[in-house]
């Protein structure tokens, strides 16, 4: 920093979630000096608290595993979910480009991939959705690859993870919800909990990164690499202008402002509003105050990008299916008085749970998507109630898989419920009444319910009649149906869930390119917007799972691209990207 309080640069990232990482890496690795500033303390976003997954079709990884799909397939798939939503430019853009990123990352990056070629999209009966080849993750890391920035980096979220250890899903989740019953998954957790311990003692955090801090530590050790300024605790107070184009910021530091030029322009990054409690009123469904709603985003995620790209006359554009990307999410009260919020992705689909709402009365498939759940939730709450659900399980079901924050065996559950995140009756009916539920309809609804699970069947809502439901489901479950079973052995339990978000899909009108539009769909110059800062290319729609962070990399790679006046693909090496696979 000089004495002129004024920094320069090609390009300016606001923001250090994967989409602004993603378009600091590109930028820089095609020539660029780019800075990077953060508002947080740490870097890393919404990201860091993620699973980690990426929607991304046409992926080299799926070719090198033999799996090759009409590319018109995805776009198929797209056109049947998003209807009159489906913006053909950027969804060619975000197709076309998707496999170039992954490609370019994978070669010339400290990011490298796993597949998820067994992950189905969601929704299995819609025209063009794939069983397979559509999902990558950032491989699992090594955080002392990453030096002393492991310290600048946010840990995972504390509610999904164990004693701070995060857990990658697929095969290592697996082994923890199996380690009662397979001598292998037991060997497996302990060898994973011992290095967590060592790393604890020598280090004082998880060095075996998975899932969104593993995408996170190889974005942020990949822009280390390539000469990228790293700026914390340096909110954007707001841009600079050369005319009407947008040439860099002021931003605020622990020393006073200052004014960063950047000749390329400016990248928006900083992760939508989904705290930003004022739009969630006028913008999320029954949300009277704003407050009723659980985001899953940190706090800084508070709408600074939006309100940038508004300032250079970027357009708010809120025609989307749903302006919060919804998860089902519930409050967990720690020992020391914080409130944390809990996603329920993994238990809806095991065999032995049912979601009702107050009246006693099952709303949807379970074993859906997360989007789905919590939107037929939202639909479905009686009106003028507290919108709400309960999910219900008995004993067998919470010791063998857990229920939300509550652990599976042997961790004890006698906190939670003496807390009252868990709710536990002898019987359906003392449940019921423990929980505000419809007493005689919770108990006619479980008595049907279970008619049927016994033979594996679910008539009502047909789970696990789809690929994506049986993935989400117990393969080592005995019935005829991995995601059903009934609710016998009591005790019973119950966790009240709420409607939240992992972010925002309403966001700043963009192009194919990533620039900002106006209203009247003129793009600004120097200005673009990526990960939840942008609109999101899916209409607000939930198509599957990874289309947050897939379309995150993806602009930010164009966007990267964009402003480095890339107009080839970088050259890259299939073998190599064949060798990295993981």
């Amino acid at each position: 920093m000089n004495t002129s309080n004024q920094m320069d640069c090609d390009l300016l990232v606001i923001g250090s979630g994967a989409s602004g990482l993603a378009a600091a890496v590109t930028a820089a690795w095609h020539g660029l000096k780019v800075i990077v500033v953060e508002k947080d303390a740490v870097f890393g976003g919404a990201t860091a608290w993620s699973g980690g997954w990426m929607w991304v079709p046409g992926n080299p990884l799926a070719k090198c595993a033999g799996i090759h799909e009409d590319p018109q397939q995805p776009r198929t798939y797209l056109r049947n979910e998003l209807g009159h939503r489906y913006d053909a430019q950027r969804v060619d853009a975000f197709l076309d480009n998707c496999p170039h990123m992954v490609s370019f990352f994978e070669a010339h990056t400290s990011l490298q991939f796993a597949d998820g070629n067994g992950i189905p999209d969601v929704h299995g009966n819609v025209e063009g959705a794939a069983t397979q080849g559509h999902q990558v993750i950032a491989a699992p890391y090594d955080g002392r690859q990453v030096g002393p920035l492991i310290k600048r980096l946010r840990k995972t979220m504390r509610e999904t993870a164990f004693m701070g250890m995060p857990i990658m899903a697929g095969a290592d989740l697996m082994a923890f919800l199996s380690m009662t019953r397979s001598l292998k998954s037991f060997i497996h957790v302990t060898k994973r909990f011992t290095r967590h311990l060592l790393d604890l003692a020598l280090y004082g955090r998880a060095m075996q990164l998975v899932n969104g801090v593993a995408l996170v530590a190889r974005l942020v050790k990949s822009a280390q690499d390539l000469g990228v300024v790293l700026m914390e605790s340096a909110p954007a107070q707001r841009l600079v202008f050369e005319g009407s184009a947008v040439r860099g910021a002021v931003v605020a530091t622990l020393k006073g402002d200052v004014t960063i030029r950047a000749t390329r322009g400016v990248v928006l990054a900083a992760g939508g509003f989904p705290n930003d409690v004022a739009r969630r009123k006028a913008l999320f469904a029954r949300t009277p105050t704003g407050r009723e709603h659980l985001a899953l985003p940190p706090e800084s995620c508070s709408g600074d990008g939006v309100s940038l790209g508004e300032s250079a006359g970027g357009y708010l554009f809120t025609d989307v299916a749903s302006a919060a990307a919804w998860a089902p999410v519930s409050k967990v009260t720690h020992a020391d008085g914080s409130v944390g919020h809990f996603p329920h992705i993994i238990d809806r689909a095991k065999p032995g749970v049912i979601g009702v709402l107050s009246n006693g009365k099952r709303f949807v498939n379970e074993a859906d998507g997360y989007y789905d759940y919590t939107s037929a939730m939202v639909a479905a709450a009686p009106d003028g109630q507290e919108v709400a659900s309960w999910l219900i399980c008995d004993h067998r079901f919470l010791r063998r898989y857990g229920l939300g924050y509550a652990r599976p065996f042997p961790v004890p559950v006698g906190s939670l419920i003496r807390n009252g995140y868990l709710q536990r009756g002898s019987t359906i009916e003392a449940l019921a009444k423990r929980c505000g539920i419809a007493p005689d309809t919770l108990t006619a609804t479980v008595t049907r319910y279970n008619e049927h699970a016994r033979r594996g069947e679910d008539p009502e809502f047909g789970r696990g009649s789809t690929p994506y439901n049986r993935k989400g489901g117990d393969p080592l479950h005995g019935g005829p149906n991995p995601c059903v079973a009934p609710l016998e052995q009591g005790p019973f339990y119950a966790v009240k869930v709420l409607p939240g978000s992992f972010g925002t899909f309403a966001g700043l009108k963009t192009n194919g390119s990533a620039q900002v539009l106006t209203k009247d769909s003129h793009p600004i110059a120097g200005l673009y917007a990526v990960g939840t800062d942008m609109a999101s290319v899916m209409g607000g729609c939930y198509p599957s799972g990874g289309i947050n962070l897939g379309p995150a990399m993806t602009f930010g790679y164009i966007a990267g691209r964009h402003a480095a006046h890339a107009m080839d693909y970088e050259p890259h090496d299939e073998a190599l990207v064949s060798a990295a696979t993981v």
